[in-house]
């Protein structure tokens, strides 16, 4: 397991954001999106749970993404039950993409209603006006970002649908950010032992690089006593996103400090955002650690690219064994 622990290092100072942080009432804070800022600082929206155990949203601002994080003094993005009663029972793990052609953050999150979990968008220029576009994929859905740019002319939105079936990661596409359409399966959840069997779903946005999409998704254990949420990778096609071309075999990220295995929710890493430093190769992962507090750690692009070489295989060859057997 060295291999594995040493994609990602974990910050001294964390957990770097916890309750006892934020300057009014609440529970808990985790499951951060996160983005640089045109000033080089660090934004995170926060996902962060009142003593009722509904969840809004809240930004904290920090000029080295470490510490001495300026939080706003009230809810930035607070559940509007009458005009999108989608977001009755709260709104929950923001995940951001910077969008070029609109000069906007698109910020797509759970809304949760008496029907369940559903996907839904907002366009914002600053985090502190939004443009809400509403439900954009309806119940049981979550774990959802919007591409940066258009794929053959299209956006395209990463989302996770539930079924009786499964629940897997899909890509669907859009002319308008409205309307969706051409909805196609991009990673299965694996059946058995695996570490990812039967429930998986990506974590922050893909990473774009000069290979394809790098995805971290995570994978859930189901064990007698409770759930285990472990990190694993894939890459996929830059043009065809819902084509993938390799896929790691086992996680490479996992609960081990003491604030990720007990909390609210006990051994969880999730992570819903990430920055790249000017060097364009160091993350900073920021990931919900047990459903209690935001953790940080970094990386290496070029590192997560080689590993994947190395733990990874073909998803086609994959598919043409199990048809085999």
């Amino acid at each position: 397991m060295t291999e594995h622990n040493s994609l990602f290092h974990r910050h001294s100072a964390n957990p770097i954001l916890t309750a006892r942080d934020w300057p009014y009432s609440m529970n808990s804070v985790f499951n951060a999106g996160a983005t640089l800022l045109p000033d080089g600082s660090t934004l995170l929206l926060c996902r962060v749970e009142d003593r009722r155990g509904l969840s809004h949203l809240c930004v904290a601002r920090s000029v080295n993404g470490v510490d001495q994080w300026q939080i706003d003094r009230e809810p930035t993005l607070m559940p509007d039950a009458e005009k999108y009663p989608e977001e009755l029972w709260g709104i929950e793990d923001p995940r951001i993409t910077y969008v070029p052609e609109l000069k906007q953050y698109a910020v797509a999150y759970t809304s949760y209603s008496r029907g369940g979990p559903g996907v839904s968008l907002a366009l914002t220029k600053d985090f502190h006006a939004y443009e809400r576009l509403g439900v954009i994929m309806p119940p049981d859905d979550k774990d959802a970002a919007l591409l940066p740019r258009r794929i053959n002319g299209f956006w395209a939105l990463i989302h996770r649908p539930m079924t009786p079936l499964g629940t897997h990661i899909w890509i669907s596409y859009s002319p308008d950010l409205r309307h969706w359409g051409n909805h196609k399966l991009m990673l299965e959840a694996r059946r058995g032992a695996w570490w990812d069997a039967n429930k998986i779903g990506m974590s922050p946005p893909p990473i774009e690089t000069s290979r394809g999409w790098l995805m971290i998704y995570h994978g859930v254990r189901r064990t007698p006593s409770s759930s285990i949420y472990r990190l694993g990778l894939a890459l996929f096609d830059l043009e065809q996103p819902e084509k993938c071309l390799i896929r790691g075999d086992s996680w490479m990220f996992a609960p081990e400090a003491d604030y990720e295995r007990r909390g609210d929710v006990q051994d969880v890493v999730f992570p819903c955002g990430y920055t790249v430093a000017e060097d364009g190769d160091t993350i900073n992962l920021y990931y919900g650690a047990a459903d209690s507090s935001i953790a940080l750690a970094h990386g290496s692009i070029r590192c997560l690219l080689a590993w994947l070489d190395a733990n990874g295989h073909s998803e086609q060859a994959h598919d043409r064994r199990l048809r085999q057997n």
